[in-house]
């Protein structure tokens, strides 16, 4: 082991140079209770061959000096002989200690971390292993990848961040969701207020100096208040535990902290799965009365469909909606199938690729799970409207000359160029409200595929893997309700199937007198069968 020892010294300058005399002050050696010891021990190289020691001072009697030598000596004599490399990380160890003026580590946790190939720098932040354990995952696909990234610099960091890795536990995590609940609150009431004011500002008209003096006003509180803002709702919270708890596996498994993942352990609030509900007349006249939508996933009936599909008729991206309509494709896996993807013959598309927005910016990628990739089949009159669709695409490239994008993609701007995920669903809300229709997402009309699949009577496992859903329990559990009200209809089609004539129900006047129910009476015996009786008795 490299050599130690201990040094007295003080802060005595000499008069003619004015600098210290540090360990060859004349006092030193006239009285023991001046200056302070110093612990010295020089550590092994570090890996560019630079030479460093441990110096830590300001004792004031040896035995403590000797005390913190004895320390960083143990801690040097953890790796074995042999062992270079596990001497530099505790040479390293020594090294940050006294930079960072911290003390010096405790000798039964730094053998264990060191026996068990942890990392000895027990001060890894939360923050610092979360910007690790991203920067790490190179396999997520963009838009996972950016929902992680969200998690961590919205929710992780501000509440955890600050905290040591090692030292995290459930309370704190608790304390998070905690915080997450009670700022929700004060988003919804600050949201509130922020809407009446806009509804008051709304109904006040333009003319008139006191109106106009009114509105000035109300614009003016609109300003001083803060837009309207997201809440982290119960159904996005359990995702934020479980991208802490995907960090912290990996730290365990990396032996940076102690095999204990409290994230695990963090019992949340439940939420509810928004079940997909049918634009019924009874809800339409409650929603045009509250303006509310009585669920986030709200479906068209036939009937509705109907009348959309009529209406966009005309609409060049026509063949767009009624795939989505029928066929239940996403809105980027609509946006950018490839003509070398569809089958005129077999009348077949295959969905292989999307097209993922990420912000504004728009890329291609993979489709959203495994089970997304998928052959869908076409009926009849969908596979001629995409003949006649190409058709049409081809004018427009002779049209655009040498200005067409060749993208290679069915639907696309008068240019060829890539449509737009956002744009498209733009698009979607003003047709269905020029419709008429009660207000639908792009996505929702994904909904009426499964529904109408559903009403035709095709089984789960079909319109599951025509969805691209990994399970029919995903399935059943987004469209309950939808086969609730299925299943009534179907109950209503099997009394219909058995003919018969309904008795009307009689009542009982309150004159009448009250009379005892009758009881079923045995037919009596016949003369023969008294003669067996007494024959066999």
């Amino acid at each position: 082991m490299k050599s130690g020892n201990l040094i007295r010294r003080c802060r005595c300058t000499d008069p003619k140079t004015g600098k210290e005399y540090g360990a060859s002050c004349p006092k030193l050696k006239s009285s023991r209770r001046h200056g302070t010891w110093t612990a010295s021990q020089e550590l092994d190289p570090a890996q560019d061959g630079r030479r460093r020691r441990f110096r830590r001072g300001g004792f004031e009697t040896s035995t403590k000096a000797q005390e913190e030598l004895d320390k960083v000596r143990a801690l040097m004599a953890i790796p074995e002989e042999d062992d270079a490399w596990g001497k530099t990380q505790i040479s390293d160890l020594l090294e940050n200690c006294v930079k960072d003026k911290d003390p010096v580590p405790d000798y039964d946790e730094t053998r264990r971390r060191f026996k068990t190939g942890q990392s000895l720098n027990s001060k890894v932040t939360v923050a610092e292993w979360l910007d690790t354990w991203l920067a790490g995952r190179k396999r997520l696909r963009r838009g996972g990848a950016a929902r992680y990234e969200c998690d961590i610099r919205v929710h992780l960091k501000p509440h955890l961040g600050h905290l040591r890795l090692d030292k995290l536990r459930v309370h704190h995590i608790d304390s998070m969701f905690d915080a997450i609940n009670e700022r929700n609150i004060e988003v919804q009431e600050q949201n509130a207020q922020r809407r009446v004011v806009l509804n008051d500002l709304k109904a006040t008209p333009n003319k008139g100096a006191e109106n106009r003096a009114r509105r000035r006003w109300l614009q003016a509180q609109l300003d001083a208040m803060r837009p309207f803002r997201r809440t982290t709702g119960l159904n996005t919270q359990p995702h934020i535990r479980d991208t802490l708890r995907a960090a912290l596996n990996v730290a365990i498994a990396q032996q940076v902290m102690p095999a204990f993942n409290p994230a695990a352990h963090v019992e949340l609030l439940p939420g509810t799965k928004p079940k997909a509900l049918i634009w019924s007349d009874e809800r339409i006249a409650r929603w045009k009365e509250t303006g509310e939508k009585p669920s986030p996933v709200m479906v068209w009936t036939p009937d509705q469909t109907a009348t959309f599909l009529d209406f966009v008729a005309d609409d060049r991206l026509y063949v767009l909606w009624r795939l989505i309509a029928f066929r239940g494709t996403r809105r980027g896996e609509g946006c950018g199938v490839r003509w070398e993807d569809h089958s005129a013959k077999a009348r077949s598309l295959a969905i292989a690729t999307q097209l993922v927005q990420d912000g504004w910016e728009v890329h291609e990628g993979a489709p959203k799970t495994d089970s997304g990739i998928r052959l869908i089949a076409l009926d009849e009159e969908t596979n001629q409207d995409l003949l006649a669709h190409k058709a049409r695409q081809q004018q427009e490239r002779e049209a655009w000359g040498e200005g067409w994008q060749d993208t290679g993609r069915i639907f696309t701007q008068e240019d060829g160029s890539l449509l737009h995920p956002g744009k498209v669903s733009d698009l979607f809300e003003r047709l269905a409200e020029a419709a008429g229709l009660p207000p639908i997402r792009l996505h929702d009309l994904r909904h009426v595929a499964a529904t109408l699949m559903l009403a035709a009577g095709v089984d789960i496992k079909v319109v599951s893997e025509t969805l691209g859903h990994s399970d029919t329990r995903i399935t059943r559990d987004i469209y309950q309700s939808v086969l609730d009200d299925l299943a009534r209809d179907a109950a209503e089609k099997v009394t219909q199937l058995v003919p018969h004539t309904r008795r009307p129900l009689t009542t009982v006047k309150d004159t009448d007198p009250p009379t005892a129910p009758r009881r079923p009476r045995m037919t009596p015996p016949r003369k023969s069968d008294e003669a067996k009786g007494e024959r066999s008795a």
